[in-house]
C-alpha cells in the first residue's frame, strides 16, 4: 500500500509540516495516532486534518490522545481545570465520531512520554502538534515509526519567516507581503465531517491497563480527583471556563457585541472591550484561523480588498473597518511576532535576549535608588502602595487574567520596584506563569520583555531606573483611562 506523505490529503500545506522521524510508515500498525498537546480542539485543526488524511489513506482507525502533562513548574488547579474543561468538550464532541478519543492526565512526570512510546510501537504513523516551545509540543521520545509535527499556531506558518524581527513594524510589513499567499490554505472547519473511518473499537484496552484514561469524575464539573494530583493546589480555578465550547462562544460574543467599540474602548479597564480570547488561543481551544474567518464573514471581506503595497502600517492594508483592523493587529501581528521570536531563539525569556540598547541603558541605571522595593511575595499578594497596581494583581490572582493595558503598567512598575532589572524580569515571569491562564506562552514572554525594551525604541528624556526604556505611571494611566469601576472591583 502506498504510504508516502505526499500521496495523502494535500490540504495541509507543506510549509506547516515537519518530519520528526523520517521512518517508514508501519502499514501493519493498528491505527493512526494523533497526539494532541497544543491544538486542543476538534475544529480548524491542521494536525487533526493531517491525521484524518493518514487514516483514510491507510484505511486504519484514528485515535486522538489528548495528554495533560506535569512537566511545567506551574501546573496548578487553575491550569488543570481550564484544560480539563477542554478535554470534557473533546470527549463529548468525539463521542460517536469515526475517531476514538483518549484523555490522559499524568499522575507522575514522564507517564505521557511512556504512553506515547507504547502507542507509537503499534501505530502506523504518529501526528503531533508543532509548537515553538517544547513544553507544548509532542515529546520526542523513542519513536520508531514515521512521526510528523503540524503547525497550526497562527495565520502565518512558523517557518515562513527566515529571521527574527526586532520591530512590530518590520514584521507587519513582512506579513503584508507574505500572508496573502497563505490565507487561502486554511484548515477545514470540521476535519471529521462526513468522514467514515474504521471503528477504533477497544483496541487501546491492553495499553489502558498500564496507562488508565482520565476518570469521568475528573472531566466532570465536580473535578473529582483533582486534589489527588501532584500540582499546586494553592492557585484556585478561575471563574473563566475553558474549552472549545466556551472559547467559541466568547469569540462569537466579542465579534457581535464588542468589536465595534474595540478601537475606542479597549484601553479602558471599566469598559473591558477586549476579546478575552488569549487563554483559549494559548491552550488551542480556539484557532486564530477560525477567529479570522468569522470576522471576515461578518465584514463581508474578501482578499481582493487587500492593498497592493505593503506599508507596515497598522491600519488600511486589510481593507476592513477600523475596529477590525485594530483587533487583527493584536491577533495576528503582535501575537505571531512572539511566536516568531520563540521559534528561532531559545533565550526568549532571558535578559540577554533584549536589544543591546535596552541592556546597556538598564545596566547604566541598575544602581539607581529605588523609592520602593517589593519582593515577589508582596507583589503576589498585591500589597504595594499603588491601588491601581494592586487591583491589576488582584485580578490576575483571582481571575487568571489582566486587562491588556493595565498589564503594561503592571510590568513597568515591577521594573521600577525591583532591586535590579534581571530581578524584575524574573518576578514578572514568576507572577505571570503562576497565575495567568495564558502563562508560559510566546505572546506572554514578548509582552513581558516589551516592558524591558523588546520591540520598542529608546525614549527620552532619560530617567532614573528606566534609562531610555519607555516609562509609565499609574497617575497618568488613571487620568487617561476610566478605572473607577475596575478599582472598586479589584482593589
Amino acid at each position: 500500500m502506498p504510504s508516502n506523505s505526499h500521496q495523502i490529503d494535500r490540504d495541509v500545506p507543506a510549509s506547516r509540516l515537519r518530519i520528526l522521524f523520517d521512518e517508514p510508515v508501519n502499514a501493519e500498525g493498528r491505527f493512526v495516532l494523533y497526539w494532541m498537546t497544543s491544538f486542543r480542539r476538534t475544529r480548524w485543526n491542521f494536525a487533526l486534518e493531517r491525521a484524518v488524511g493518514w487514516a483514510r489513506h491507510l484505511r486504519k482507525p484514528l485515535w486522538v490522545v489528548e495528554s495533560l502533562p506535569l512537566g511545567s513548574r506551574w501546573r496548578s488547579d487553575r491550569r488543570h481545570s481550564f484544560l480539563l474543561d477542554g478535554m470534557a468538550d473533546n470527549a463529548r464532541r468525539l463521542d460517536g465520531k469515526s475517531a476514538g478519543y483518549y484523555p490522559f492526565v499524568e499522575r507522575e512526570p514522564g507517564q505521557g512520554e511512556a504512553l506515547l512510546e507504547a502507542l507509537a510501537a503499534v501505530a502506523c504513523v504518529v501526528v503531533g502538534d508543532d509548537h515553538p516551545m517544547p513544553l507544548h509540543a509532542m515529546p520526542r521520545g523513542k519513536l520508531r515509526v514515521r512521526s510528523e509535527a503540524v503547525d497550526g499556531n497562527g495565520l502565518l506558518p512558523l517557518r515562513a519567516a527566515d529571521r527574527v524581527f526586532a520591530r512590530a513594524f518590520d514584521f507587519r510589513r513582512f506579513l503584508q507581503r507574505s500572508l496573502p499567499d497563505h490565507l487561502p490554505a486554511a484548515p477545514k472547519s470540521d476535519p471529521l465531517a462526513r468522514i467514515r473511518l474504521p471503528s477504533p473499537g477497544r483496541m487501546l484496552r491492553d495499553i489502558a491497563r498500564r496507562f488508565p484514561a482520565a476518570a469521568p469524575g475528573l472531566l466532570s464539573d465536580k473535578r473529582e480527583g483533582l486534589f489527588e494530583l501532584p500540582i499546586d493546589h494553592s492557585v484556585a480555578p478561575s471563574t473563566v471556563r475553558g474549552g472549545e465550547v466556551a472559547g467559541r462562544e466568547r469569540m462569537r460574543r466579542f465579534l457581535a457585541d464588542r468589536l465595534e467599540q474595540y478601537s475606542t474602548l479597549r484601553n479602558h479597564p471599566d469598559d473591558d472591550a477586549t476579546s478575552g480570547l488569549s487563554p483559549y488561543l494559548h491552550f488551542g481551544h480556539v484557532s486564530a484561523h477560525e477567529v479570522f474567518h468569522e470576522l471576515a464573514r461578518r465584514e463581508d471581506w474578501s482578499p481582493d480588498r487587500l492593498a497592493e503595497k505593503a506599508t507596515g502600517k497598522r491600519e488600511g492594508w486589510r481593507g476592513l473597518s477600523e475596529p477590525a483592523e485594530a483587533f487583527l493587529d493584536e491577533l495576528v501581528t503582535w501575537r505571531e511576532l512572539g511566536y516568531n521570536f520563540c521559534s528561532r531563539r531559545d533565550d526568549f525569556d532571558r535578559f540577554d535576549s533584549l536589544p543591546n540598547w535596552a541592556q546597556v541603558t538598564l545596566a547604566d541605571h541598575a544602581g539607581d535608588p529605588r523609592p520602593y522595593v517589593y519582593g515577589v511575595d508582596a507583589l503576589a499578594a498585591g500589597q504595594t502602595h499603588d491601588p491601581l497596581w494592586n487591583a491589576a494583581q488582584h485580578q490576575l490572582t483571582g481571575e487568571g487574567r489582566m486587562h491588556n493595558y493595565v498589564r503594561m503598567l503592571w510590568g513597568k512598575k515591577i521594573l521600577e520596584w525591583s532591586a535590579a532589572p534581571r530581578e524584575a524580569l524574573s518576578a514578572m515571569i514568576e507572577l505571570n506563569d503562576q497565575y495567568a491562564l495564558d502563562g508560559e506562552d510566546p505572546n506572554s514572554y514578548s509582552g513581558i520583555c516589551w516592558v524591558l525594551g523588546r520591540y520598542d525604541r529608546a525614549w527620552g528624556p532619560e530617567r532614573p531606573i528606566f534609562g531610555k526604556v519607555r516609562y509609565m505611571t499609574s497617575q497618568s494611566t488613571a487620568r487617561k483611562l476610566r478605572v473607577d469601576q475596575y478599582l472598586a472591583r479589584w482593589q
